[in-house]
């Protein structure tokens, strides 16, 4: 500690003094000491490891922002954490597990003999939890995440070192399927210590209560003396992200993940902690915000969520709003009541009643709707009009025509004034069937879709992330000619096996399992052999990715997950939400009430606004 540091002994609770939290405990019971400063520095979550010479440990401290908290392990313990890391992720019942056979991974590092796979792998399965166990990243001692991908022959790093919040997901749940409950909740809350911190690019600050697309463990000096180290957890806001986009999906999918460790583990004690649902509510109210838009859907830019590159989806992509519904259903069970909330839980039950109407309604392709299109009247000024956003029967594509089986639909990509994006997007229709979004004609409808359209939007590796992909002039004007877009690769068509997962949650929810399992069995001839690829190439999904990483772990997790919850489908239901009867009415009111329905009629009386 620096000679000029003054020193204060403060509750944790300190940390968020702004936000009115309590202190809370981590690992024990830990105190803070604080560096006062006159400028504003670079933020970062910090464990700090005090060595004498030689290596002798003395302490360990975690430092927030220059605030140290006191942590039970620390890296420089390297011999004592391994074991106490092991014992987290044993099985509860005490049973011996795979892991007691592996050496143990340091942050996403293979073993030291470079093998991807332990002694006695004789499975696909066996082999992916190895690889997804070599993945995890430890914090003061504890796992915390997993690394985007761990490929042992890559020369170029860049981030995929870092611990992504959606790509964290399928692992979370893995582990969750798993029993293995502790990398979860310690995910769930450092990711909280790194909500509201005030990351900027040139000057500008972005919202309060934007989650960091991803965060990196580093081992830095501290203050000049080399005796001392800390682990750092570095965030990224998307300042130094490709495109320098923040990203709008982490804090919808944190609030996912959240409830489902809740549903799972039975232990709701986290998600009622002060300090987690102040984190739900800065969400809610970032998501929640009036902006200068007339619809219900969330207004985002190009390459805010997995597609995260220019790709045409600027605007109201259905992704987001797929995962915006979810999160305010979820968010709806977990907040406690209370004064303070009223509002914003007021607010949170319109929106989720006009956005299922909006999306239901507006973004709905299927044969009928295609003909409706075809017909449109245009330049419509009026407040019944059928073609609310001038949609011009020219933009119907003429791939589409064809391509539009007579039974089964789905949900378009996007949707703006005088713009309909027809292409099919897999993760917001699968999402929108999970989340109960779409109706339940709807969800059997786009599986019926899926069905229909298997070689196109599956072939020879499950999923296409869209469909169809861009060329020509199309991908120059639309992507920037965009190398790694090209037709059929990466975000422009290509396949992506992490999307099993989802799909299989959507299909067990459906009933109808035997899709996921016939997409599971194809993935299964060439996955682990292709080496985990990231993504695939082509219109049947044939070539590796020409830029994937390999060892991707949302391809191995997502696997996982698919598998875990083929052999225990009950398990799906801590992912899905069920439409309540109140929402259900007021969308039948409003459908009712419907211009395009009941054109000429006089409107009813009934209080959301469309």
């Amino acid at each position: 500690m620096a000679a000029s540091e003054t020193v204060l002994r403060l509750p944790l609770g300190s940390l968020f003094s702004s936000c009115h939290l309590p202190s809370f405990s981590l690992n024990s019971s830990p105190l803070l000491s604080f560096k006062p400063s006159s400028s504003r520095k670079r933020r970062a979550l910090r464990c700090t490891n005090s060595m004498a010479r030689g290596n002798t440990f003395h302490s360990s401290d975690c430092v927030f922002n220059g605030k140290k908290l006191q942590s039970t392990r620390c890296r420089c313990q390297r011999n004592d954490v391994e074991e106490n890391a092991r014992s987290t992720l044993l099985p509860s019942d005490g049973l011996k597990s795979d892991l007691d056979e592996m050496p143990l991974p340091v942050n996403g590092s293979l073993s030291s003999n470079g093998s991807t796979q332990s002694a006695g792998t004789n499975s696909i399965e066996d082999e992916a939890w190895d690889l997804l166990r070599q993945s995890i990243v430890y914090y003061c001692g504890s796992p915390i995440g997993t690394i985007a991908a761990n490929d042992p022959n890559s020369t170029s790093v860049l981030n995929y070192d870092q611990v992504f919040i959606r790509d964290f997901i399928p692992s979370g749940i893995a582990f969750l399927l798993k029993g293995e409950y502790d990398i979860v909740r310690n995910f769930i809350l450092y990711t909280l210590q790194l909500q509201s911190w005030e990351k900027t690019m040139d000057c500008h600050s972005p919202g309060q209560g934007l989650m960091p697309a991803s965060f990196k463990v580093k081992t830095v000096p501290l203050d000049g003396d080399d005796s001392m180290t800390e682990e750092v957890l570095d965030p990224d806001f998307g300042e130094a992200a490709i495109g320098r986009v923040a990203p709008v999906d982490s804090g919808l999918w944190w609030i996912i993940l959240l409830r489902a460790y809740g549903k799972c583990t039975g232990d709701v004690s986290v998600q009622e902690r002060v300090d987690v649902q102040t984190g739900i509510k800065m969400i809610l109210k970032l998501c929640l915000a009036d902006g200068f838009d007339m619809f219900p859907t969330l207004l985002v830019t190009d390459g805010s969520c997995m597609i995260d590159r220019r790709m045409g989806i600027h605007g109201h992509p259905l992704e987001i709003q797929a995962l915006f519904y979810s999160a305010l259903v979820c968010a709806r069970e977990m907040l406690t009541p209370e004064d303070g909330s009223a509002d914003l839980i007021r607010a949170l039950n319109n929106r989720l009643v006009a956005l299922s109407f909006h999306i239901r309604e507006y973004y709905w392709l299927d044969m009928k709707k295609i003909n409706e299109i075809y017909r449109y009247q245009t330049e419509e000024y009026s407040y019944d009009a059928v073609n609310k956003f001038n949609i011009y029967p020219d933009q119907i594509p003429s791939w589409l025509v064809d391509f539009m089986p007579n039974r089964g639909g789905y949900l378009i990509g996007n949707l703006q004034p005088a713009h309909m994006d027809f292409r099919f997007f897999s993760l917001g229709n699968v999402w929108s069937i999970v989340s109960s979004l779409a109706t339940n004609d709807q969800s059997h409808a786009i599986l019926d879709f899926v069905e229909a359209k298997w070689a196109e939007l599956v072939a020879d590796m499950p999923f296409k992330i869209c469909y169809p992909a861009m060329e020509g002039e199309e991908w120059r004007i639309i992507t920037g000619s965009d190398p790694k877009n090209t037709p059929w690769s990466y975000h422009n068509g290509g396949s992506w096996p992490t999307l099993l997962w989802q799909l299989t949650v959507a299909s067990i929810k459906m009933g109808r399992p035997e899709i996921a399992e016939k997409a599971v069995e194809l993935a299964e001839r060439r996955i682990a052999i292709d080496k985990w690829p990231e993504y695939y190439d082509t219109k049947r999904a044939r070539f590796i990715g020409k830029q994937a990483r390999l060892y991707q772990t949302w391809s191995i997790a997502g696997y996982l997950v698919a598998k875990l919850l083929l052999a225990n489908p009950s398990a799906a239901k801590f992912l899905t939400s069920e439409e309540d009867s109140d929402l259900r009415n007021a969308f039948s009111c409003m459908i009712s009430a419907n211009p395009r329905r009941t054109r000429g009629r006089k409107k009813t009386q009934q209080p959301f606004i469309v």
